[in-house]
């Protein structure tokens, strides 16, 4: 069992990282919450069918349970799902006494931390991610939920008791989720170190043969990146802006594509591929980008945006972006491995990356050697651009 602390102005709090951790999650309430009234377990139904029952049948042994079950992804994220919350915790005596479990991916992380920041005022809550994706939005107390003119735009700050990550979970997440949870990984070796890109370069070569030990130390580091961010500028008045990096396009891509179209992390891949095109134009970052685009591609990711999905209206969610100055969408680049910056760009450079990346699957498709990629299956195949 691994042990990471969390410092922000508002509170420190620990993550801790093991198998089998319910017991744990047990012990923790009953001795920091000795007059709890209600444990309120906010779950993804997909999740909950698959670990839910086991998970809170140890709850009830000891506290006192009430389950809401939100719609998987980003489903979970909607206006009419948080008043569905709300209401399941007033009609099941939830009180002040009471604390929310989010257990799920990032999206019931966020749903869940915003439900207990906004409860009555606020209750505790504590993150029980089951996504590799989680490691990133479980950290740092950003809960939130989207709004149909952008994501996450009715949301706060809002900082757990604890983070409990089972590994137990990850041995069922589908290749999709995997490559959304490294998308977040790769990001923050970006922002932190060449070594640890390199590394990932050389140790992630396929969705279907991951190791514990490197799952556990990739989230290690992504989580100590994090917090390194967060114990800076927990508000992102600063520094925490670089952690979108890659989430600027991404996020209107994901927007454009319908919540859940799409996961998060893929988004967020597109995402940074057209930072990085723009940080060759506008930071003088010496990147391979072509190299890197092959090995990502190489792994799964759809990097696929349709012409369903046009330039101008990417451009306007772009515009809508939290970051965005006047109305003129400001971009986390990097001007080496490391060395983010935040920088504005007219929108005739924008409209040139947006063309890079969609031609990305044409000449993925010329360029790929065949049988060098491999499908979900692990099947031999060179790659195929999905049709949307």
């Amino acid at each position: 069992m691994k042990n990471l602390t969390i410092h922000t102005s508002s509170k420190s709090y620990d993550v801790i990282l093991g198998n089998g951790m319910t017991h744990e999650i047990v012990s923790f309430i009953s001795s920091e919450f000795p007059d709890l009234s209600k444990v309120w377990v906010i779950a993804d139904e997909q999740v909950y069918s698959l670990f839910g029952k086991e998970f809170t049948n140890i709850l009830s042994k000891s506290l006192p349970v009430t389950i809401y079950e939100a719609p998987a992804g980003e489903k979970a994220k909607s206006f009419e799902v948080y008043q569905n919350a709300i209401t399941h915790g007033l009609t099941n005596g939830v009180d002040r006494k009471s604390i929310v479990l989010a257990f799920g991916g990032g999206a019931i992380g966020d749903l869940a931390g915003f439900v207990a920041s906004t409860y009555m005022r606020g209750i505790p809550f504590i993150g029980i991610p089951t996504t590799i994706l989680a490691h990133d939005s479980a950290v740092g107390g950003k809960v939130a939920i989207n709004h149909p003119l952008g994501k996450n735009m009715v949301g706060q700050f809002y900082q757990p008791e604890r983070v409990f990550f089972d590994l137990d979970y990850f041995k069922s997440l589908p290749p999709e989720e995997i490559r959304s949870g490294y998308a977040e990984v790769i990001k923050h070796a970006f922002l932190s170190d060449a070594h640890f890109l390199a590394d990932l370069k050389t140790r992630f070569t396929s969705v279907h043969e991951l190791q514990d030990e490197f799952i556990e130390q990739c989230l290690i580091k992504g989580i100590n990146v994090k917090g390194e961010i967060v114990s800076q500028d927990e508000k992102e008045k600063g520094v925490r802006a670089y952690l979108n990096f890659g989430h600027t396009y991404g996020h209107a891509v994901e927007s454009a594509s319908g919540y859940g179209k799409r996961t998060h992390g893929e988004s967020v891949m597109i995402g940074m591929i057209y930072a990085l095109y723009l940080s060759t134009k506008y930071t003088g970052l010496s990147f391979d980008l072509r190299e890197f685009i092959q090995w990502v591609g190489s792994l799964g990711y759809d990097l696929t945006v349709g012409d369903d999905t046009p330039f101008i209206e990417l451009l306007e969610k772009m515009k809508n972006d939290k970051k965005s100055k006047d109305r003129m969408p400001v971009f986390v680049l990097l001007e080496d491995i490391s060395k983010p910056v935040l920088m504005k760009i007219p929108e005739e450079s924008l409209e040139e990356a947006d063309q890079f990346i969609r031609e990305i699957p044409e000449w993925i498709e010329r360029e790929s050697p065949k049988g060098e990629l491999r499908d979900d299956e692990g099947n031999q195949g060179s790659y195929h651009c999905p049709e949307k």
